[in-house]
């Protein structure tokens, strides 16, 4: 994949290397309480990217926050309507849309690889921010190939299910509608959380269709602007991980 994005004259080869990987929040959708959007969208305005940085890479130099469900630097990237995730960070807009969406205590899982120090490092994040935010949160903590089998798991928490889990994906497979999995909204057959969501559906296949890169523009802007209100996952950061060969 990497020397067809080379061929890209909106790419080159030099910052190829610096689209790294994103992380990201994936959240439960079939199960109280991140079935309801409210729920989601509250997390929006209590990341704070720079944390999860520092949290995943170490050294701010091997990271920056990233307002974009498509990758940063690449053509498609786009901050259209990430206001709740770049601006001001809101306790009390978060409390508020946590109020509305009627959440009644109920237990939020996040399923931990301690392992894997990309994903530990998030889900310690995440479980701060949670309980800031008054939630009933925990992790439950295993090794990635316990996290990886239990993701699978449909059922509720209280039945070995889960409600969040963290992971990262290289910059590449992120980079426009057609290879980007974790925007697909078609329930259970979408990746691991099982959003539904016909309306992304619909303008991923208009961009699919379009033949005017205008057309492509605005249809990306409007798959932007719809994921800041369904909330597919959330993009922790953008980031390398230095590795030395020999």
């Amino acid at each position: 994949l990497i020397p067809l994005l080379a061929k890209n004259k909106d790419i080159t080869v030099k910052n190829i290397d610096l689209l790294g990987s994103m992380g990201m929040i994936r959240f439960n959708f079939l199960h109280p309480p991140f079935n309801n959007e409210k729920m989601r969208q509250a997390l929006l305005y209590m990341v704070n990217q720079q944390d999860y940085v520092i949290g995943i890479a170490g050294d701010p130099k091997n990271g920056f926050p990233c307002y974009s469900y498509f990758t940063c630097g690449t053509p498609l990237s786009s901050e259209i309507a990430a206001e709740p995730l770049k601006g001001k960070r809101d306790l009390e807009k978060a409390k508020q849309l946590i109020k509305e969406a009627g959440y009644k205590g109920e237990k939020i899982v996040i399923i931990d690889a301690t392992d894997q120090p990309i994903v530990h490092a998030q889900s310690l994040l995440t479980l701060d921010i949670l309980k800031k935010m008054g939630l009933n949160a925990e992790i439950q903590a295993g090794d990635w190939g316990t996290l990886i089998t239990r993701r699978a798991v449909k059922e509720p928490v209280e039945k070995g299910g889960w409600s969040i889990f963290h992971t990262w994906l290289v910059g590449p497979d992120m980079a426009n509608p057609a290879i980007n999995y974790p925007m697909r909204g078609i329930g259970e057959k979408s990746w691991f959380g099982w959003p539904t969501d016909p309306k992304m559906e619909e303008l991923r296949n208009a961009w699919f269709d379009a033949t005017d890169p205008g057309m492509q523009k605005k249809l990306i802007d409007d798959m932007q602007r719809h994921g800041w209100e369904s909330v597919p996952f959330i993009p922790t950061a953008q980031f390398i991980v230095p590795t030395a060969y020999r």
